[in-house]
C-alpha cells in the first residue's frame, strides 16, 4: 500500500514482511497459550456484545470487561495487555465493516478452525536487531528474545527513524510453525512512470498465464509424485479413522496427528505456489509498464454444481475438480501481487470485462460460434478473417485490445490505480 507524503516527490510506503521464527518447544507452548487466550477474548467479547442492549455496547465498557477478565482469569492474563487491546479494536472494526456492507457480521471463533495469531501493535516493543547474515533477533512480549530468519533488509538500528521504521507485527501460526509478520513503513522517492510496454494476460489452468506478446508463465506440479502419494495415504487414513468415530465423540490424538501431517504437505504446496507467484509477478512488474487482466469473479466461477434436493445438478464431480484446479492457481492473489508491485515501480494495473475474451477473435474482433476448436486451437470462422493461432494467445491479445479501446473498469478499493487508456478513443466533443 502507498500513501502520498506531504513532501513533494516522495511517498510513504507501508508493507508487510513475513519471517520464520526459531522456537523451542517451551516457547511454542507459550505462544500457543497466548493465541488461544486471544481467540477466547474475541469469543467473550462476542458473547458480551450479543447479550447487552445496543445502548450499552461501547468501547469503554468493553475495555472494562477485558481488564476485569484478565485480572480474574489467570489463563486469560497470559495474553499481553497490548495484544488484548488489539483484539478489542479488531472486534469493533469488524462490526464497523459489517455496518458499512464491506463484510459479514463477526462470528464465534472455533478452536480447530481458527488461525492462531497474536498482534503486537507497538513497534518499539520489538527491538529488532540483526545478529547474523541469515538471522535476526526480536523481542516478543512475555516470551523474550527470539531468533527469526533474516531474508530482507529492515529499517532497524541506525537505519530507523520517524519515516523508516517497523510500526508493529503479528505472530501467525500455520502448519509449518510460528512466523512473524512485520508491518514496515518507509519514505521513498516517488517512482517515475514505467517505460515498459503494455501487455494483456489471460489466466488459465493448462497454461497459468498467457501473455499477449507470445510469452507464457508456466509451472509444474506443486508436489512431487512421492508427496502426492503420501498425501493420498494420509487422507485415506484420516477417512478410515473418522469413520470409526462415533457421533459426539472427541477426535482422537491419532486422527489429530494425521490431520497435522496432511496440513504440512498442503502447506508445502502452498509455499511453492507462493514462491512461483512472487517470482513471476516480479518479473512482469519489472518488464511491463501496463499489465491488463480480466476482471474474473472467482467466487461465481467456483460455485458447486450439486444443486438442491429438488433440482440436483449434473456433472457435480467434474465441476468440483475444475473448482479445485481454479482455486489451486490462486488467480486473485496473482492480481494482488501485480497491483502493489506495479505501483511500486511506477506501472499500472488495469482490469477489463472478462466475458467473451476466449471466443472473440483478436484479429477482426468478432465473435463467431465454434471459433475455439479446442483448448489450444483458435480458428476464426469469420469468412473475411480466418485467423488461426493459439487460443490462449488470442484471449490475451483480446484482453489488451479491450484496454486500448477504452474498456478498462473503474479501480476497485485496495487495488492499484487503473488508468483509462486515451489512445484509440475519440475525445469527447465540447458542448
Amino acid at each position: 500500500m502507498r500513501r502520498q507524503d506531504a513532501q513533494p516527490g516522495q511517498v510513504k510506503r507501508q508493507f508487510g514482511h513475513r519471517a520464520r521464527l526459531a522456537l523451542d518447544p517451551d516457547q511454542v507452548a507459550v505462544l500457543d497459550a497466548q493465541a488461544h487466550a486471544a481467540r477466547t477474548t474475541w469469543n467473550l467479547l462476542h458473547d458480551w456484545w450479543l447479550m447487552l442492549p445496543k445502548a450499552k455496547r461501547t468501547l469503554v465498557a468493553a475495555d472494562a470487561v477485558i481488564r476485569q477478565g484478565r485480572k480474574e482469569l489467570a489463563w486469560l492474563g497470559v495474553l499481553p495487555a497490548q495484544a488484548a487491546q488489539a483484539v478489542l479494536k479488531s472486534y469493533f472494526q469488524a462490526w464497523k465493516n459489517c455496518w458499512e456492507k464491506r463484510a459479514q457480521a463477526p462470528e464465534f471463533k472455533a478452536r480447530l478452525r481458527t488461525r492462531m495469531s497474536i498482534d503486537i501493535p507497538q513497534g518499539r516493543d520489538l527491538q529488532v536487531v540483526r545478529v547474523h547474515r541469515r538471522w535476526g533477533m526480536v523481542n516478543i512480549p512475555k516470551l523474550g528474545r527470539v531468533k527469526f530468519r533474516w531474508t530482507r533488509e529492515l529499517p532497524v538500528g541506525k537505519h530507523a527513524d520517524t519515516d523508516q521504521r517497523i510500526t508493529g507485527a503479528r505472530l501467525v501460526k500455520d502448519a509449518l510453525g510460528w512466523h512473524i509478520a512485520f508491518r514496515v513503513q518507509t519514505l521513498e522517492a516517488a517512482p517515475a512512470p514505467h517505460p515498459g510496454p503494455a501487455v494483456g494476460i489471460d489466466a488459465g489452468i493448462t497454461v497459468p498465464l498467457a501473455l499477449s506478446d507470445g510469452n507464457t508463465a508456466e509451472h509444474g506440479p506443486w508436489l512431487s509424485k512421492k508427496e502426492e502419494a503420501r498425501l493420498l495415504r494420509y487422507e485415506q487414513q484420516a477417512a478410515r479413522r473418522k469413520a470409526h468415530r462415533k457421533k459426539g465423540e472427541r477426535t482422537s490424538r491419532r486422527l489429530h496427528h494425521t490431520y497435522n501431517q496432511i496440513a504440512r504437505i498442503r502447506a508445502t504446496a502452498k509455499r511453492r505456489r507462493d514462491d512461483w507467484q512472487h517470482r513471476t509477478t516480479t518479473a512482469l512488474a519489472d518488464t511491463y509498464g501496463t499489465v491488463v487482466v480480466e476482471a474474473l469473479r472467482i467466487t461465481n466461477m467456483t460455485r458447486s454444481a450439486k444443486g438442491t434436493a429438488d433440482k440436483p445438478g449434473t456433472k457435480a464431480a467434474q465441476k468440483a475438480g475444475l473448482n479445485r484446479a481454479i482455486l489451486g492457481e490462486a488467480w486473485g492473489r496473482t492480481v494482488q501481487l501485480l497491483a502493489y508491485k506495479l505501483t511500486h515501480r511506477g506501472g499500472t494495473l488495469a482490469e477489463v470485462p472478462a466475458p467473451g475474451t476466449s471466443q472473440e477473435c483478436s484479429q477482426c474482433h468478432t465473435v463467431t460460434p465454434g471459433s475455439r476448436r479446442s483448448q489450444h486451437e483458435f480458428v476464426c470462422n469469420n469468412p473475411a478473417c480466418g485467423w488461426e493461432g493459439n487460443a490462449d494467445l488470442n484471449a490475451a491479445r483480446t484482453v489488451l485490445h479491450r484496454y486500448r479501446t477504452g474498456h478498462a473498469l473503474a479501480p476497485a478499493a485496495g487495488r492499484a490505480v487503473v488508468r483509462r487508456a486515451t489512445h484509440g478513443v475519440k475525445p469527447a466533443t465540447a458542448r
